[in-house]
């Protein structure tokens, strides 16, 4: 069958190319729904072994997940309310928000109290217990202090349904009651001294990562704010939620995309102008390189399903491999001269391309093993742009460079390029690294690591700032840790939570679980022989009746009420389905799970201290989403050395197989060298090791391979003009460098560390890439 022709090759390619723009486009722009994601926790791995502590992370993460809580403050009372109010109704009016709660609407106080009646005796508060517990209890001196006791506007129980206060305390202790924030003037206010708070909470019609909602409600915002600014100046709005995270990830990564995309773009035109004098070289390397992270993109979205910021950051930097491929056969075509031939150049560069190609997939292939999604999708990201760009130099290249080249390389460069090849080759070269190795050892002896899971998530510390005075005024919670309780059937979960909750009650660390609600079945009926006077097994209804009937008009209460409280005894227990039907408990709903419950600390991060008031309890155990990640990081940290002495191994076999066993390490001594030298000079600087500089020494390896190989492989076709097969090298190198080193500078601090590791090892490569070629040998 004959070959198809250069023109036809490239015809099939930009058809094919074509349909992948246009397929890019509509996976972008044509939905409903954009795939770019900017949940920093959607790259992060599963790291509790206990599927239920999974689905307790997710639970908290959905609790607050589309609200955004806001605190309107101002010195001035009136100036906080109003301008929360005129905020309130600014941000109801854009259809963004499917709920918008300023002012609170006509509420009956009696609907939080009513529901409970029925179950008043089964319900009291530790201190109650005590109390009732002490031997010597007089009930009826303690309700006649009661009585005597002035009383201010009572928005609880009766006295009639609540003589004692009992039910007044519990309903105290519910968590709606926890926070500074009480409702005022039909707002929820909280008043400190240097001024009046007032709570907005607004509600997203979509997902806070939806980077469509996202802008427009932040844009809402913003202009609600100033509005409410201007008409009450001294106002300030603290506000917290997810959707603040999210975009402020998203303003990060777009930053960086911008500066890595932008800066490389116009360092590697600059330098290709300079180096082929001509637009056409430039043109086509850029087109080649498009298609690359085009066919990147549209993979990764099928793969993935979506796009993460962080990866589109990573991608920009891509550009600086990826055009890698088209550089060689541009200096292949500068070096033929007027014998250029499209064909032949191909022949030329293709053992060196796929060799270097097969080289680098195998760098991020190790990526893609390891069960982490953010560098999984950075590995199917480039694996995907490598490929197509690899393949449009030897499908689309030759068309578009069918005349020869106007000129050779640029002088300057091949004499630069050849000045440091004489001095970086033959067995001075060689001794050089062996002593430059010996030096790095203090550098790797210096070295420490960080396995902290802040190097990848590291919100702004003013959103921290907000959401902590939040906290303190509004009562909620929102640490990383607490306490999973598990057990056979609700029964036992609530019983061992009062077990835990006991303990927290004595050390005193104040805490948000389903026991403040919800007793189990076990205490309420400890609860209701308490008030009875009697160990359960020994209460009878009939007689507590007359106990408390009797204590109840000893103490001066008319008789018709101390009959209907006595009647009431014992009343039902409150149960799981009791709690459920609630309205006052919707919002805790997500701290009660299958047969599991969810405890929240509040005000103490101490992760130590929470552990240890958890150990010895059955079913009960913290869960500590950060530290879990971070032994995550730790584990694949600890294994990586072993994953890249295997590519170096693989590496080594490929470049035997080429090059022969006696040549085959003078190739793979670069990259090697570079990863040596690129580990001493971090513990030299002071860079503890994570788990994303030893991922980066993968990329070192497979992307320093490609200018040993390049180099070797291009020499003889350069022999008439030495130096200019390095200077090929140096040009790649540098392109590199004006993009992954572009990362160094990202606010990402995972993307700074693959930036700098990348910086590091290909500047070494590149510099040590001579050796290879010293003392060739044909295969």
């Amino acid at each position: 069958m004959k070959p198809l022709s250069i023109v036809a090759r490239a015809l099939l390619f930009s058809g094919a190319s074509l349909l992948m723009c246009l397929c890019c486009a509509w996976l972008l722009f044509g939905r409903s729904v954009s795939p770019l994601q900017t949940d920093l926790l959607a790259m992060l791995p599963p790291t509790e072994r206990n599927a239920v502590a999974e689905e307790a992370v997710g639970r908290l993460a959905r609790a607050s997940g589309d609200r955004m809580l806001l605190l309107v403050a101002n010195a001035d009372d009136n100036a906080a309310k109003d301008a929360a109010r005129e905020l309130g109704k600014a941000l109801g009016r854009d259809p963004v928000f499917a709920s918008v709660i300023a002012e609170l609407p006509p509420f009956d106080l009696s609907q939080l109290v009513t529901p409970f009646l029925p179950h008043r005796f089964h319900l009291l508060t530790a201190s109650d217990r005590a109390l009732l517990a002490t031997p010597g209890f007089d009930a009826t001196a303690v309700l006649t202090r009661r009585l005597n006791e002035p009383f201010g506007a009572n928005a609880g129980p009766s006295l009639g349904d609540d003589p004692f206060g009992w039910l007044q305390h519990w309903l105290d202790r519910q968590p709606w009651n926890s926070g500074a924030l009480v409702p005022e003037d039909d707002l929820l206010t909280a008043h400190r001294d240097d001024g009046s708070d007032v709570l907005v909470i607004a509600t997203l019609a979509g997902s806070s990562y939806d980077d469509a909602v996202q802008r427009r409600a932040l844009g809402a915002l913003e202009a609600a704010e100033r509005a409410a600014v201007a008409a009450h100046p001294g106002t300030r709005v603290l506000r917290t939620g997810a959707v603040f995270y999210a975009a402020a990830a998203r303003a990060g990564a777009e930053r960086d995309t911008h500066l890595v995309g932008l800066v490389s773009t116009l360092g590697i035109a600059a330098l290709l102008l300079f180096a082929f004098r001509s637009m056409r070289p430039l043109l086509v390397a850029f087109v080649s390189t498009a298609l690359g992270v085009v066919g990147a993109i549209i993979t990764t979205i099928v793969v993935f399903g979506q796009l993460h910021l962080l990866t589109l950051v990573f991608g920009a930097a891509l550009l600086g491999e990826a055009v890698d491929y088209s550089i060689q056969y541009l200096c292949a075509r500068a070096h033929a001269g007027t014998g250029w031939q499209p064909e032949r150049g191909v022949r030329q560069v293709r053992p060196a391309l796929l060799l270097a190609l097969a080289t680098s997939l195998l760098g991020y292939a190790l990526l893609a093993l390891v069960p982490f999604p953010a560098l999984r999708q950075m590995a199917v990201f480039a694996i995907a742009g490598m490929a197509v760009a690899c393949a449009s130099v030897f499908w689309l290249l030759p068309a578009m460079l069918r005349r020869p080249a106007r000129a050779p390389l640029a002088e300057p460069l091949v004499r630069l390029a050849l000045g440091w090849q004489r001095i970086a080759s033959g067995r001075r070269a060689v001794l050089a690294i062996a002593v430059l190795a010996v030096a790095a050892l203090p550098g790797w002896w210096r070295l420490g690591h960080d396995d902290d899971v802040h190097q990848l998530i590291s919100p702004p510390p003013s959103l921290d700032a907000q959401a902590a005075t939040i906290r303190d005024v509004a009562g909620f919670g929102g640490g990383s840790q607490f306490w999973l309780v598990e057990g056979t059937d609700a029964e036992e979960v609530l019983q061992r939570e009062e077990a835990l909750t006991a303990r927290l009650d004595r050390a005193h660390i104040a805490w948000t679980g389903m026991t403040a609600m919800l007793p189990s079945r076990k205490r309420q009926a400890e609860n209701v022989a308490l008030v009875c006077g009697h160990g359960p097994a020994h209460a009878d209804d009939a007689n507590c009746r007359d106990r408390l009937r009797s204590a109840l008009g000893a103490a001066g209460l008319k008789p018709a009420i101390a009959q209907a409280y006595a009647d009431a005894y014992p009343g039902t227990p409150f149960t799981l389905d009791d709690w459920q039907a609630t309205p006052a408990y919707t919002p805790f709903r997500y701290l009660w799970m299958d047969h599991a419950s969810i405890v929240l600390p509040q005000g103490n991060d101490d992760v130590a201290t929470l552990r240890d008031l958890a150990n010895g309890l059955p079913g009960v155990s913290l869960i500590d989403k950060p530290a879990g990640i971070s032994a995550l990081f730790g584990h694949y940290r600890a294994y990586a050395s072993l994953w890249l002495g295997g590519a170096l191994l693989l590496v080594g076999l490929a470049f035997a197989w080429r090059y022969g066993a006696r040549a085959a390490w003078r190739v793979l001594l670069p990259p090697a060298a570079g990863i040596v030298f690129s580990v001493a000079a971090l513990g030299y600087l002071g860079e503890p090791l994570t788990l994303f500089h030893v991922m980066a020494l993968m990329l070192v390896l497979g992307v320093g391979a490609n200018y040993a190989v390049f180099l070797r492989e291009g020499e003889p076709h350069a022999a008439d003009r030495p130096g200019a097969a390095y200077a090929g090298v140096l040009l790649s190198a540098v392109t590199a460098l004006l993009s992954f080193g572009l990362l160094a500078l990202s606010t990402m601090p995972a993307l700074q560390h693959f930036g700098l590791t990348l910086l590091l090892g290909i500047g070494f490569t590149a510099l040590l890439a001579p050796v290879s070629a010293s003392g060739r040998t044909t295969a």
